[in-house]
């Protein structure tokens, strides 16, 4: 059994083995219940999309871009601005964006997702270059705005995936590594902010945090570089601490103080 629950902290904290080796195997035996497919799911995310990114970090400094519409969008802005304040990285690193701009994160932009040529242009503004990653995020593999600029991408030597929710679609043919996540029809007839959407979340989790355990921004399996911008984070930074150094709260917290950031205390200690 890969979790433990840590009688120390709340139920939604928990404790994994120390062990990075078996990340990839939590996450997959985490998402099974939602894939119909988790074995295509695991040989393209695990073995070829991550590996690629794992090679990109040795060769380059890239940026991770999400593009998609509606829901689609939504969450890849939401895993990008995690990034942040979880592992501490710039928030340029990875970066979200969606069809109809910020305006459409709140309010759905009509027509917007129908717009051919403005998934590249939003791109550009980013100076989007070869060395970087473009991962397209579309549930019905259809998505226009996400199509073409992954198409452009494609052409212009950028490294290109996609998340999408059915079989043998335009998206998943113009991107370099397609994620087709078969997780069946939705209960509400085409609302794929349901199963479809919870399925792309559990992707890029999965995208996102093996790409951060590759740069050094976790510590077994602690977050340790996380900005203590809160009471709760600062009292987990403390907890992180005293299991690290084997010290009592009063002088955990003090380290905290003193050197802002729980990867400094555990280091300069």
């Amino acid at each position: 059994m890969i979790l433990i629950a840590d009688s120390g902290s709340t139920k939604t904290e928990w404790v994994l083995l120390h062990d990075e080796k078996k990340v990839s195997q939590l996450f997959t035996q985490g998402i099974n219940p939602y894939f119909q497919n988790e074995n295509e799911i695991e040989k393209i995310l695990l073995k070829e999309l991550i590996p690629q990114l794992n090679f990109k970090l040795q060769t380059s400094n890239f940026r991770l871009f999400y593009i998609g519409a509606g829901t689609s969008g939504r969450l890849g802005i939401l895993d990008a601005s995690e990034c942040p304040p979880t592992f501490g990285v710039p928030h340029g690193l990875v970066i979200g964006l969606i069809a109809g701009g910020d305006a459409a994160i709140r309010k759905a932009v009509e027509f917007a997702e129908d717009d051919e040529k403005q998934g590249w242009r939003d791109l550009k503004k980013y100076k989007i270059s070869s060395k970087d990653v473009l991962i397209g995020i579309a549930a019905s593999g259809s998505t226009p705005y996400v199509a073409c600029a992954l198409r452009e991408a494609g052409k212009n030597k950028i490294l290109t995936g996609c998340i999408v929710c059915n079989k043998n679609s335009v998206i998943a043919e113009v991107a370099e590594f397609p994620i087709e996540i078969i997780v069946g029809p939705e209960f509400v007839t085409g609302s794929t902010r349901m199963k479809s959407g919870t399925a792309q979340k559990l992707v890029l989790n999965m995208i996102s945090t093996s790409l951060m355990i590759k740069l050094g921004r976790v510590k077994g399996n602690k977050m340790v570089d996380m900005q203590l911008t809160n009471n709760k984070l600062i009292s987990r930074g403390t907890k992180m601490i005293m299991e690290e150094l084997n010290v009592n709260a009063s002088t955990a917290k003090k380290l905290l103080k003193k050197y802002g950031s729980v990867r400094k205390a555990v280091s300069k200690k």
